[in-house]
């Protein structure tokens, strides 16, 4: 397939700028196979799941990850930083009228230096005085994709994170996610519906465009997953009791399809690169919950591979129509697997 076959026109009303007012207040579009399609609110999700099925959460949290500063010898300069490689040291790209030497020395915050130690083809390896998510924490900004038009402020501090993130080092949410609440977790506990978590922290890279027509072409960036022994044993679980794994988010879903891609579960730990369209076997995961992805983006080539190109194009076409909310703050999906 070409790029081009990933394209759709979306009215730019329909980005959603800011969260819905209470989280979880959202609605659903529910896909069930063989056909279907199913105007729905975020809260009709018990009624939906059943009993013996699993959720799998992603619970990385996301990191401040862009700074402002300068060089020692003044020039302003933008850095977004990529991810946290060690306890001083990030890769990052970096904006600026020159591209740092390695050796310079730049300043963030006023008072938090780091060096630029060497290039990584577009990324720039960079060792601070102090550990670097300490000095994120302090000097950063919280990076909010670049759709959303306005200043991260103390909401988006809290809405731009899952209630159940707690390993820090993603630069994006895993956005399926911001739907849930604590008493939405509970409530799906109660009706035998049970989650596990694993970790995959998002790269910059997700936003990056698709710059070839010939999808054969693209090289995917690479994200860090881990997946804990006992997710691994709640899945074994629920295909033992007949239950679907489910997972929230392309997040989870990548890191559990690349986790199988040596066998069953055979790499539960690593960086992965799996770049998921139409013709994938997918082994791992039955259904998926996933907000709606920009036009041309990996991430719409993963849905289409999970749901099917055609239904995904009605289902897209129907959202429109009925202005749904659109990615990172917009509305969500329930799909089950073609």
């Amino acid at each position: 397939m070409q790029l081009s076959d990933f394209d759709y026109d979306l009215p730019e009303r329909l980005i959603a700028q800011f969260p819905p007012a209470t989280r979880g207040a959202s609605r659903l579009l529910h896909l069930p196979v063989p056909t279907g399609l199913y105007d729905r609110q975020f809260s009709d999700l018990p009624q939906l799941l059943r009993a013996g099925d699993l959720l799998v959460l992603n619970d990385t949290r996301v990191i401040k990850a862009r700074l402002y500063g300068h060089k020692d010898s003044g020039g302003q300069i933008e850095a977004m930083v990529e991810r946290v490689t060690g306890q001083y040291e990030v890769l990052a790209m970096i904006r600026a009228s020159k591209s740092p030497k390695p050796g310079t020395w730049l300043v963030f915050g006023g008072q938090w230096r780091a060096q630029m130690v060497a290039r990584q083809g577009e990324f720039f390896q960079l060792r601070f005085e102090q550990p670097a998510l300490g000095v994120l924490e302090a000097a950063g900004q919280l990076p909010l994709p670049p759709y959303i038009e306005h200043q991260p402020d103390s909401a988006d501090a809290e809405r731009y994170q899952t209630v159940f993130a707690r390993e820090p080092g993603a630069v994006a949410a895993p956005t399926a996610g911001l739907h849930f609440t604590k008493d939405m977790l509970a409530t799906l506990a109660q009706a035998g519906v049970a989650h596990a978590r694993l970790t995959l922290h998002v790269g910059a890279g997700t936003f990056q465009p698709v710059r070839v027509e010939n999808l054969a072409e693209h090289r995917m960036h690479h994200e860090r997953y881990v997946i804990p022994e006992e997710t691994l044993s709640a899945i074994a679980a629920t295909r033992a009791r007949g239950g679907r794994v489910i997972a929230v988010g392309t997040t989870s879903l990548r890191a559990l399809e690349a986790a199988c891609r040596g066998g069953d579960f055979a790499e539960p730990e690593g960086d992965t690169d799996i770049f998921i369209t139409p013709g994938y076997c997918f082994r791992a995961v039955d259904a998926l919950i996933t907000n709606f992805h920009l036009p041309k983006s990996t991430l719409l080539m993963l849905v289409s591979a999970f749901m099917g190109y055609e239904r995904m194009r009605a289902a897209y076409a129907h959202a429109i129509e009925a202005e749904y909310r659109f990615f990172s703050y917009g509305d969500a999906m329930l799909l089950e697997r073609i």
